[in-house]
């Protein structure tokens, strides 16, 4: 074990993985601070319910010291799960029994929690990174969309798909996979939208055809949010009329049972596509002193399930080798084991992508048994 105080760690980015290295790295008595884009904490929408598994990201959080925390936040009957024929059938069911490792809270809820259980000024809002520069000896310097720029000697890009600190240590940048999710929401479904609501269920649905597939999934406040899946290149996706955005990712769907449309017909909101991209499968790049990578800069992949998970590990494991080793041993470390695991979930991100739709009930058939 190093006796040696780690530098102050400059973290850019206050997303999920972010904030678990700054909240480890406080547990452990080194400071922190964390440079983020967005203004306030609440600029932003998060996002919707995360899974958080027991062999990742629950482990991530045990080494945050925010178990309880979390267990508070955990909305009981979301891990409800179903699968539907596009006809409406349905044709695999599992209930929220309470035994499940993937309780589901509301991502808005879990970055709260962490803010919470740092120090006030931590987080500085409104810090726009637009470049970082090395400058020897393991030194760096980050700009700032402001004009002011803050160097340190040891900095963690946990900036997200675009990461302006990537370019450090790799060339790499994301490509679009070719697939793309369109989001809406229904809410006060079990009075305004009654069909869609039963279909749902207490948890998620999946519904799957040659086409695309509906994924929908019951949040708090009796809200339903659905991610309608398209491969289609990215140009089909022209959503500058909203009602007609949404009328042509209904004709997907024709002939599709009409709970499951209304999913999309009824939307609350306006559709908005998210499209996916990718950073190559099993990225490494050399090792360069006083900077690393976590989360989406360093293994962005299209959504399986494991994107914050993997994040909010990677925080916790570099932020306990940052605790228990010189820096230069414990980045070393942490990426070998960051890149080894984050490879092999694409991997398996990858063949699950190419599943049929009766591969995809016997893999969830399997989970279950």
């Amino acid at each position: 074990m190093s006796t040696a105080t780690p530098p102050p760690v400059t973290i850019i980015g206050a997303g999920l993985g972010g904030l678990v290295l700054a909240r480890v790295l406080h547990v452990h008595g080194i400071p922190a601070e964390v440079h983020e884009a967005e203004p306030s904490p609440t600029a932003r929408d998060q996002g919707g319910m995360l899974d958080i598994h027991d062999y990742n990201g629950q482990l991530a959080l045990r080494a945050a010291g925010l178990v309880d925390g979390f267990r508070a936040l955990v909305l009981e009957g979301r891990q409800a799960m179903r699968v539907l024929d596009p006809d409406g059938t349905v044709v695999f069911e599992q209930p929220d029994d309470g035994t499940g490792g993937r309780p589901e809270v509301q991502r808005a809820d879990l970055r709260r929690l962490l803010l919470e259980s740092l120090p006030a000024d931590t987080v500085r809002w409104g810090r726009k990174a637009t470049g970082a520069r090395a400058l020897g000896a393991g030194r760096h310097e980050v700009t700032f969309a402001d004009g002011t720029t803050t160097v340190t000697r040891l900095l963690v890009g946990a900036d997200g798909a675009w990461s302006r600190v990537r370019p450090l240590l790799s060339a790499a940048t994301p490509e679009y996979t070719g697939t793309s999710f369109v989001e809406t929401y229904l809410f006060d479904a079990d009075t305004r939208h009654p069909a869609a609501a039963a279909a749902v269920g207490g948890g998620s649905l999946i519904a799957a055809g040659p086409g695309g597939e509906i994924h929908a999934h019951r949040e708090s406040g009796d809200t339903l949010h659905t991610y309608v899946v398209l491969p289609r290149p990215r140009e089909w996706f022209d959503f500058t009329d909203p009602a007609e955005a949404t009328a042509r990712v209904a004709r997907e769907f024709a002939g599709w049972a009409p709970e499951l449309t209304a999913l999309i017909t009824d939307g609350d909101t306006p559709p908005v596509v998210r499209p996916h991209h990718a950073l190559p499968t099993g990225l490494r790049w050399d090792r360069v002193p006083g900077v690393t990578l976590v989360g989406d800069a360093a293994h962005l992949m299209a959504p399986n399930g494991e994107g914050a998970n993997l994040a909010m590990l990677d925080g916790a494991e570099l932020g306990q080798a940052l605790a228990t080793r010189d820096v230069e041993t414990a980045l070393a470390e942490y990426e070998q084991a960051m890149t080894a695991r984050s490879a092999a979930v694409a991997a398996e991100a990858e063949a699950v992508k190419g599943m049929t739709f009766q591969d995809m009930l016997d893999h969830f058939t399997g989970l279950a048994s």
